[in-house]
């Protein structure tokens, strides 16, 4: 039988993966802050490196999601600490106990400061320097996946997932897309930058990465994205759905510029809240990258399902949770 180690395994993508995983008959092993679900979970952070050797004794893969997926925190070396160094203990962990490794990573380290404002496309063939990431989360990412790379070559059988944008219903935490979903569905956004987004349903996402663990070459990266959605076609698709009419003032990206840089740089350091545009969003967005799966589609025979009716989930959610009206 099938044993699998998730750490993250309480987060968003975490639990629809841990439902994947036992729903193929396999057993399955938690590592996470959050208390322990089930007996064999272990609860404990990726970087302490006992819990972690706890965790992997006796399993054949590990899923590793753990980490901060928001882009701004009070200081930015909590995201190098979480996501940089959690990954090298993980992987350093795994190459030591023989065991397959999927390093879960971001689709911000595939757009960075020489990205083109105007239209553009990137797949996982983009292999970027960290210095040339926009902002600490990804740099904290593109940090882990060389981590990954680096014990590749000393002989850690590994393959590197990049999702895009998770969507879909029980993001409890929050993570950028579903926040920026929620405060448009609440009309707590009065203006938008014309970017262009891609979503892949969280339920796909899940068994994108088992493919990936079932047919992924070692050391390789695979791209696990959906859809390319234009910010007008994500509005117009909330304001059907929620029945909220969605702003149709667009702020030039100079002006939304300057707001994240007051937000995050000003507003953000001085009350210690999350800003309401994380500067590193407001880059990212600056850049209109659309992105191909067709690596994934390829080699893993993995497709996304639609964008829209996982919008229409994660709304329906968000009513019955009491985070939208």
């Amino acid at each position: 039988m099938t044993v699998s180690l998730v750490t993250g395994g309480a987060g968003f993508v975490g639990r629809h993966l841990v439902r994947a995983l036992k729903a193929r008959g396999e057993t399955v092993r938690v590592l996470d802050l959050a208390a322990r679900v089930e007996t064999g979970d272990i609860q404990g952070s990726v970087t302490d490196p006992e819990a972690v050797r706890l965790a992997m004794r006796g399993v054949d893969t590990v899923f590793h999601l753990a980490g901060n997926a928001q882009l701004w925190a009070p200081r930015a070396r909590d995201f190098d600490e979480a996501n940089h160094e959690g990954t090298r203990i993980v992987a350093e962990a795994a190459l030591a106990a023989g065991v397959r490794l999927v390093h879960c990573s971001s689709l911000t380290t595939l757009v960075g400061r020489k990205t083109p404002s105007g239209p553009s496309s990137a797949d996982e063939t983009v292999a970027l320097g960290p210095e040339e990431m926009l902002g600490p989360y990804p740099r904290s990412k593109r940090l882990a996946e060389i981590a990954v790379e680096e014990a590749v070559r000393r002989g850690l059988d590994a393959v590197i997932a990049i999702p895009t944008e998770p969507l879909g219903a029980g993001d409890e935490s929050l993570t950028p897309p579903t926040r920026m979903i929620m405060d448009f569905a609440n009309g707590k956004t009065p203006a938008f930058i014309d970017c262009v987004l891609n979503f892949v349903p969280v339920g796909s996402l899940a068994e994108g990465l088992i493919a990936a663990r079932d047919r992924g070459r070692k050391g390789q990266r695979y791209l696990l994205g959906g859809e390319n959605v234009s910010m007008r076609r994500l509005l117009a698709a909330i304001e059907k759905d929620a029945g909220r009419k969605t702003p149709s003032l667009q702020l030039p990206y100079l002006v939304a510029h300057l707001a994240g840089v007051i937000d995050t740089g000003l507003v953000a350091r001085l009350s210690g809240k999350p800003p309401k545009a994380p500067l590193t969003g407001v880059r990212l967005a600056g850049r209109r990258v659309s992105f191909s799966s067709e690596k994934a589609a390829r080699e893993l025979d993995w497709r996304s399902a639609p964008f829209e009716p996982a919008l229409s989930e994660t709304l329906v959610w968000m009513k019955s949770v009491g985070l939208t009206g």
